[in-house]
């Protein structure tokens, strides 16, 4: 390939996985440090509500915490479980989803509030806004129900006794910490904790960074020479299916790629071609369209970066699905 093909792909990429590395940072680091200095206890009061029914450790509350201020943190956190030993595959599938709705409290404050609603208005804005909060809440709910039902004290291991690599993490931040606590030297201790915390994250980086820089390269290319509007053939089948007006169609297609545009295109028409459940339901519809865009856009290399291809796949088929359904459910209660 030429390098002048390369290098625009290139600047395009690496802003991006610079910030998710930032953020993936910053769990990881967080992640130790609550261990290291027993902060669990204190920030995961509230989140143990769902934790505990749901048969996970405390540990991942401060995940669940983390997520409502950024979702790459509170997943890099969750990373960090799953490498020490904390929880096993099946036991981080099911914080992954209990984490959703934490992840949507976040950008009611960064874009539904001060964006979507001043540009659908209150009431239609705060229809839609709704149905994504019931949509994510009912996520965490089954994530909730199917640790119940398929966690046990085998899918995870208690932080104090969890086996890591050898490299670092959370189980070394915590022994680090008790053994400064009985050299009774607080500096010392203080000290000890973030160096090895530091290390950790350190050694976190140097083998997902790479991994998601490639990703990323590989498939903003695939972007620049595919044809995503293909997808959009899939919006006027499921408006017809749920007996939606012909005008539905472009502001589905719009809404998929960019949901500001999608909401400014379908603004004027509500109250005219529009009743506001019609509105909601069919920015809904464009939802699911655009999850075979965001997929391959920003999940594949997001998720493959974290957890690697073969279990960043069921992340994503497991995020995807659940979307999907509970969206589904949600256009049909609207539409009846």
């Amino acid at each position: 390939m030429q390098s002048s093909a390369l290098l625009p792909v290139l600047f395009e990429v690496l802003p991006r996985v610079a910030r998710i590395a930032a953020y993936i940072a910053v769990g990881v680091f967080a992640a130790n440090l609550v261990v290291a200095f027993g902060l669990v206890e204190r920030i995961a009061g509230l989140s143990r509500y769902l934790t505990s029914p749901a048969n996970l450790p405390d540990e991942v509350g401060t995940a669940i915490v983390t997520t409502a201020a950024s979702t790459t943190a509170g997943y890099g956190m969750l990373a960090e479980f799953r490498e020490s030993g904390v929880l096993d595959d099946r036991a981080t599938l099911v914080a992954v989803t209990i984490n959703t709705f934490f992840g949507f409290v976040q950008h009611i404050f960064t874009f539904y509030w001060p964006v979507l609603i001043p540009i659908l208005g209150r009431e239609v804005g705060f229809m839609y806004v709704g149905a994504r909060a019931a949509i994510a809440l009912a996520i965490t709910a089954t994530g909730v129900v199917a640790g119940a039902v398929l966690l046990s004290d085998r899918n995870t291991t208690p932080v104090a006794v969890a086996e890591t690599d050898g490299s670092g993490g959370v189980g070394d931040a915590a022994a680090s910490a008790d053994d400064s606590a009985d050299a009774d030297d607080t500096d010392d201790s203080l000290r000890e904790a973030v160096e090895d915390a530091a290390r950790s994250t350190w050694t976190k980086l140097r083998r997902i960074v790479p991994r998601l820089a490639v990703v990323y390269v590989v498939v903003t290319l695939l972007l620049r020479t595919t044809d995503l509007e293909s997808f959009a053939a899939l919006a006027s089948p499921l408006t017809n299916l749920v007996g939606l007006p012909g005008a539905a169609v472009p502001v589905v297609v719009a809404f998929a790629f960019d949901t500001t545009t999608g909401a400014a295109t379908i603004a004027p028409a509500v109250g005219e071609t529009f009743t506001p459940k019609q509105a909601v339901a069919t920015m809904l519809i464009g939802g699911i369209i655009s999850f075979a865009v965001s997929t391959f856009k920003r999940s594949i290399p997001f998720q493959y970066g974290i957890w690697g291809p073969e279990f960043g796949s069921k992340v994503i088929a497991v995020n995807t699905g659940l979307k999907i359904v509970f969206i589904a459910v949600a256009v049909a209660l609207l539409v009846a």
